[in-house]
């Protein structure tokens, strides 16, 4: 098992696209753990609501910033042809789906910093493969 301190997180303002002319600002938590990977925990806030945690891949962002990524829930874009500078993440659940506008240099600089702590292609070495199988495994 490979440990380490380090956690990289990046809080940044994104927009909640309501319409075409219409859209409400909101400030978005990014984390990422080497203890987890292939994930990245994105904790969106508004001025008074409860924060709402999703949890998207890494490997899913990264490749939402060359073109179109993911399916069904979750979905990433850039609209890199209209020389747009945003990234576009449809979150879908049963009570809707939220388009939100997030800085394609923000993201980028996030995932930088996660790979110089854990490269693309070596996420399994982060794993500790004895807790996780202590967690599937009936405890006596």
């Amino acid at each position: 098992m490979k440990k380490s301190l380090k956690t990289v997180e990046r809080r940044t303002a994104v927009q909640l696209v309501v319409s075409r002319a219409y859209s409400l600002p909101l400030c978005v938590r990014l984390r990422y753990e080497p203890t987890d990977p292939y994930v990245v925990h994105a904790v969106f806030f508004a001025d008074c609501d409860e924060p709402v945690e999703w949890v998207l891949g890494r490997d899913l962002l990264a490749d939402g910033l060359k073109g179109s990524a993911g399916y069904a829930d979750v979905r990433v874009w850039w609209a890199a042809g209209r020389g747009d500078q945003s990234m576009y993440i449809a979150l879908g659940s049963s009570t809707g789906t939220a388009l939100l506008e997030v800085p394609v240099q923000d993201i980028t600089s996030f995932l930088q910093d996660t790979e110089a702590l854990v490269p693309r292609g070596t996420e399994s070495g982060h794993i500790d493969w004895d807790a996780e199988l202590a967690h599937l495994l009936p405890q006596d």
